[in-house]
């Protein structure tokens, strides 16, 4: 099905008319980005946690240290509540109530465990490479036993979501559209910028390939949509 169908936890109550539950938006606001926030109780003390994820279908996974108290603490498995937000731009109105943003945002609600299996993980791995990179993993040295066994990886599959996007010009009163003020949008990018060599590589050494979607001036969401097979561009949500 490609409805994710939502429990009340996840279904939008204020400006519901924002909202979309169904997998291509959910996936196309996830893979606009690869950072995100985690918010989880341990120890009846609640923590949210920033850091960087990726998508597998329905599946999500994150990585670190394996002595980080976030990891250890889910890889029990526990509920958690993952989101991320991209602010698209600054919505001038002619009143300061009317003022707002125009934002893509997804919050996912899942079990949170560690993956135990070296072979997957180091799957899992590889495939957060490419996810960046298409065609990297070829070109680097292979992790080390040592060094997958030090990283903790964590996996969750997409139990419910919901997405609330806002886009378009402001939503001005009547009353004040001969303000005599400016009003509109201000659009806000990640854009890509030049490349900075490493100060310890050797002459001669150029960037492949793998960096070319990288082209300074492009946005950064298009990029990692594209990695994964096309971007999905927002509706007008309208008010």
């Amino acid at each position: 099905m490609n409805q994710i169908v939502p429990s009340t936890r996840a279904r939008l109550k204020r400006l519901a008319k924002r909202g979309a539950y169904d997998r291509e938006t959910v996936h196309a606001v996830l893979d606009a980005s690869v950072t995100c926030h985690i918010a989880y109780v341990l120890d009846g003390q609640p923590y949210c946690t920033p850091t960087a994820y990726w998508r597998d279908g329905d599946r999500l996974y994150w990585h670190g240290s394996s002595v980080s108290r976030m990891l250890q603490g889910q890889g029990a498995g526990i509920p958690v509540c993952l989101t991320t937000t991209h602010i698209d731009g600054l919505v001038l109105a002619r009143s300061g109530f009317n003022c707002s943003m125009n934002y893509r945002s997804v919050m996912v609600f899942g079990t949170a465990a560690k993956v135990e299996d070296e072979a997957h993980k180091l799957e899992a791995l590889d495939a957060y490479v490419e996810r960046l990179f298409p065609g990297r993993v070829a070109e680097m040295r292979r992790p080390t036993v040592k060094e997958v066994r030090a990283t903790t990886l964590i996996s969750m599959e997409i139990e419910e979501a919901s997405v609330k996007i806002r886009s378009g010009p402001p939503h001005d009163d009547d009353d004040d559209l001969d303000a005599g003020i400016w009003a509109g949008v201000i659009p806000i990018t990640e854009a890509i910028g030049a490349l900075q060599p490493c100060p310890l590589l050797p002459a001669g050494i150029v960037p492949g390939a793998t960096t070319d979607p990288y082209a300074p001036g492009r946005h950064f969401d298009d990029i990692l949509r594209a990695n994964v097979g096309g971007a999905v561009a927002p509706a007008d949500a309208g008010e």
